[in-house]
């Protein structure tokens, strides 16, 4: 594959990643997918997947600012908690054997699409009230945070899950805090990368282009296609490269 097609490629890839992560909730299982596909190695496109992830999070806080009003405190709790274990989690990424990550990989991607299945259940959680972030808040947050730093794939609908279960059963503004504590993982992550490189910026560039359009297309688009596809399409996108990702490290 060429430069300029895998170039195309992961621009188109970006674009539907972005749509996908407005309906589904988890970006990576279309964009890691891409940059595999163009030649780059499990290790350096999780890497290069982490970095152009950035470009979403600025969009989605500022159309939450709403939801988002009297969120502070927990926000100020919770947000350096999720930069230290981020940090923590591309850490232990960069010092695992790329052995070690080959075959942890597959079953990362498996459960995020598990939980990516599983989403529409979690968004039917309306009965209970807020709550105060407490000690499983933030044992949970601090867990998903790693994870977040370290692959990522579902880290938003996990992230999601905890806010609705554990401080605020209200949807949007569960979303929204959700938003902002995965744009500070995803930030964190990448400061790492970066500065400990080499990231491969000829994939990120263009992978990046094309989330921050799908990821501003993306609820225009969702509101004119069934949720269910959507999900559905990324939950077998994501069990079917779990597989192949398994059989190729054994």
């Amino acid at each position: 594959m060429s430069p300029v097609e895998a170039s195309v490629l992961l621009i188109a890839a970006g674009v539907l990643a972005g749509v996908v992560g407005s309906g589904g909730g988890i970006t990576s299982l279309v964009s890691y997918p891409a940059l595999l596909a163009v030649g780059i190695p499990p290790l350096p496109a999780n890497v290069a997947n982490l970095v152009a992830a950035v470009v979403m999070g600025p969009g989605s806080a500022f159309s939450s600012r709403r939801e988002l009003a009297d969120t502070r405190p927990v926000l100020i709790r919770l947000l350096p908690l999720c930069t230290l274990a981020s940090l923590l989690g591309s850490a232990l990424l960069l010092i695992t054997p790329p052995g070690v990550f080959a075959r942890v990989v597959p079953l990362l991607v498996a459960a995020g699409s598990v939980a990516l299945v599983v989403q529409p259940a979690l968004m039917t959680i309306r009965a209970r009230g807020a709550h105060g972030v407490g000690g499983p808040t933030v044992l949970l947050v601090g867990a998903v945070s790693i994870y977040s730093g370290y692959f990522g794939a579902g880290s938003g609908v996990m992230f999601l899950a905890v806010v609705l279960f554990f401080y605020d059963s209200r949807i949007p503004r569960a979303n929204a805090i959700k938003n902002v504590l995965l744009g500070v993982t995803s930030l964190a992550a990448a400061a790492v990368f970066v500065l400990a490189g080499p990231v491969q910026w000829n994939a990120v560039l263009p992978l990046a282009g094309g989330l921050l359009v799908g990821s501003t297309l993306g609820p225009i688009i969702v509101r004119h296609v069934p949720p269910n596809l959507v999900r559905w399409t990324a939950a077998a996108c994501g069990f079917v490269l779990a597989v192949y990702l398994w059989l190729r490290a054994n």
